[in-house]
């Protein structure tokens, strides 16, 4: 069996290493094909580091742009990429622009090819049609040959759109793979140490949604909640390069003064940082993932999450839509007398290092399948 696995984004880095780890134990062909849709290096080389993902056998380097821009651009580079190689299967993660780009050249080439598309992370829904991301979720299932489903909540959405159920495949969690592997190597940096905020309770933040940083109102309203709970605890917040572009743009450094800013960190530092957190305040669908399994508050600053099992189950929240300055610190307080949970203790089913496998399990068997009808 030969796979082609595409990765294009920071988010997709944790979710291909265990299939490609899983590909290479099971003895297949593999064919390793990097977009290159994050142009930033310190968010791209540093997890390709710390995941230990191999070399791209492919990399299309396709860079910033606008989505059209964007997508249109790695289905010409892809195309050829994909003509050449005659994978069996092509792989595809999550929901960033790489992802749909790739499921169409895959999809009109899939008759003369004799490849078939499967969209690891199917299912997921928020419903909030305002963000790119749910377009790309909704077409790469539809899209997909074998939708291969992280959570149990998946399946009655895709069921809902007409996908059949025998099209559909749950795996569990693929980027839990990757936290669970290097979980204690990021221990063991000793990132909150090295910061100086080990021994007392601190709080992470992220953010970067564009319907978060690119209204001026929002991001003030956002950061100056930022900057009233930081009398509480310090918040420690790696700046996304889009975030600071928007800082700067609209004149709100200040807001930034009670904060502890910092560069972009590598997966493995991330991690560490993360997992000693009092809470973690994000508009990321992964670090509510994340904070789940490492049994951390979350406070998700979005209208909806697509990953709902993290509320209903795990230890996230949604801090209320529209946001407020007071909900979001009421939300964030909440959280905090909650506190945390053991490792693992709010990890839903699935979510226990062995997706990746389960992943391979899944199309060796289709393949089969295919092979003897």
């Amino acid at each position: 069996m030969k796979v082609l696995v595409v990765a294009g984004a920071r988010p997709n880095f944790m979710k291909v290493a265990p299939v490609l780890q899983a590909l290479e134990r099971q003895g297949h062909s593999r064919v390793f094909v990097h977009t290159g849709q994050h142009y930033d290096a310190s968010m791209s080389d540093a997890f390709f580091h710390d995941l230990g993902l191999p070399t791209p056998d492919c990399h299309l380097g396709v860079g910033s742009g606008s989505h059209a821009t964007q997508t249109a651009r790695v289905m010409e580079a892809f195309e050829p990429v994909l003509e050449a190689s005659r994978p069996d299967w092509i792989v595809v993660v999550g929901d960033v622009n790489s992802t749909l780009a790739c499921s169409l050249v895959a999809a009109k080439l899939r008759e003369s090819l004799g490849c078939r598309i499967a969209h690891v992370e199917a299912g997921l829904r928020s419903n909030d049609w305002a963000m790119p991301e749910e377009v790309n979720r909704v077409l790469t299932d539809r899209l997909s040959d074998l939708l291969l489903t992280p959570s149990r909540d998946a399946a009655p959405n895709l069921r809902r759109e007409g996908i059949e159920d025998s099209r559909v495949v749950f795996v569990g969690n693929v980027m839990i793979d990757s936290l669970l592997r290097m979980l204690p190597h990021a221990r063991a940096l000793e990132t909150p140490r090295a910061l100086g905020v080990d021994g007392a309770p601190y709080a992470v933040a992220t953010l970067h949604r564009p319907s978060n940083v690119d209204d001026p109102a929002q991001l003030a309203l956002i950061l100056s909640a930022f900057a009233e709970l930081a009398h509480d605890l310090p918040i420690l917040l790696p700046m996304h390069p889009r975030t600071r572009g928007r800082v700067r743009t609209f004149g709100l450094d200040a807001l930034l003064a009670p904060l502890r800013v910092l560069e972009p960190l590598g997966y493995t530092e991330m991690l560490s940082l993360q997992a000693e957190a009092a809470v973690v305040l994000t508009d990321s669908g992964g670090i509510q993932e994340e904070s789940t399994v490492l049994g951390v508050p979350c406070v998700t600053l979005r209208r909806t999450t697509e990953r709902p099992v993290t509320v209903s189950e795990g230890t996230n929240r949604l801090a209320g839509w529209p946001l407020t300055r007071d909900g979001i610190l009421a939300t964030a307080r909440a959280a905090l007398a909650d506190g945390r949970v053991p490792v693992g203790a709010r990890a839903p089913e699935g979510w226990d290092g062995h997706a990746g496998e389960r992943v391979v399990d899944a199309l060796a068997r289709a393949t089969l399948h295919v092979a003897t009808t």
